[in-house]
């Protein structure tokens, strides 16, 4: 019986590796690409506390130019509440100046020291 032999020129090759094509962008652009993304984002951060610090520098500024308004308006009102208390105090107790003119208030007596000596 006759052997089996290969065709003439021998077999096609086998193709044991897959040919797929490749998709998409190299690596490395996409490593740029986030590179440039962070880059804009460390930069936003840099901006945003930058304004952040000259805000809060505003802010300290406005408040010291602002405190001499703010205790002239509370030194009138104390004054205006200091004047209002004296009226209803007069209503009050009509012609007695304050409280303490009565009989019943005793005032204190202090008690004699002696005197220093320098030597």
């Amino acid at each position: 019986m006759p052997q089996d032999l290969p065709p003439q020129g021998g077999y096609e090759a086998v193709q044991y590796r897959r040919n797929i094509p490749t998709r998409g962008l190299r690596p490395v652009w996409y490593l740029v690409g986030m590179l440039g993304v962070m880059t804009y984002g460390w930069r936003q951060v840099f901006l945003g506390q930058r304004e952040k610090t000259e805000m809060a520098r505003e802010k300290m500024w406005a408040r010291i130019h602002l405190t001499p308004l703010l205790q002239a308006e509370e030194d009138r009102d104390q004054v205006r509440r200091y004047y209002a208390d004296l009226k209803r105090e007069k209503e009050l107790l009509g012609s007695q100046s304050g409280p303490y003119n009565s009989e019943r208030f005793v005032r204190p007596t202090y008690a004699a020291t002696p005197a220093r000596t320098v030597e």
